[in-house]
């Protein structure tokens, strides 16, 4: 049965052109691979499916290749002056320089400088931007010296907290050495009255010898 021939289009259903990407980039691949070796060709395949993903072959280094087509082609440009991706035709890095170009600039000219050329409608567009800039700062710094004053507050109520509770600590001891210097004195009150008591009273035996030597008794 003969194979029906596909007419070449592109392929509305999505998942069945990624499915025909997939098998015929293998094709190409291997195509691309004994082409190399059977004829000892310097190949070099680059692909790029619709997502923007890349896939490449290379019988050498790709970037040998890619001279060597700079070379054929006359491009006499040094490597020096321009990056890989200039020779591959990419121009991302330049993309990306001019925009890195353009943001220097206007922070420059927020700084003030570089405002030569600029129109009266630029430069009020950069007045703009800096009271923007300047009316969130205000904002940030306000709230920065907020969370600091409260910050502080809480330290200072816990640093009064702490020092009622060593003032209390203090009364406490002051109280307790009060009573301990009042009951010390009233035991040394008691001992010294029981002394004198003791000492002033005549002891028994002495008062009838006296009685006996008056009465002349023996």
């Amino acid at each position: 049965m003969a194979r029906e021939k596909i007419k070449i289009k592109k392929i509305d259903n999505a998942t069945a052109r990624q499915v025909t990407f997939s098998k015929r980039r293998r094709g190409l691949f291997k195509k691309a691979q004994e082409l190399a070796i059977l004829c000892d060709a310097d190949v070099g395949l680059i692909v790029f499916s619709a997502s923007g993903k890349l896939f490449e072959y290379a019988s050498l280094s790709m970037c040998e290749i890619l001279h060597k087509h700079g070379t054929q082609l006359g491009n006499t440009l040094k490597l020096g002056n321009k990056t890989f991706d200039s020779l591959t035709g990419n121009s991302r890095y330049a993309d990306l320089k001019k925009e890195f170009d353009d943001k220097n600039r206007r922070l420059r000219q927020m700084r003030g400088e570089d405002l030569q050329g600029l129109t009266i409608e630029e430069l009020t567009n950069v007045e703009r931007t800096i009271d923007v800039g300047l009316t969130r700062v205000m904002e940030r710094k306000g709230r920065l010296i907020m969370e600091q004053l409260s910050s502080l507050r809480q330290k200072e109520m816990q640093l009064l907290e702490k020092n009622k509770m060593l003032k209390e600590k203090m009364e406490e001891l002051r109280m307790f050495e009060k009573q301990a210097l009042t009951d010390h004195g009233s035991v040394n009150g008691f001992h010294e009255e029981s002394q004198y008591s003791s000492e002033s009273v005549p002891q028994h035996h002495d008062l009838t010898a006296d009685t006996s030597l008056k009465l002349g008794l023996s």
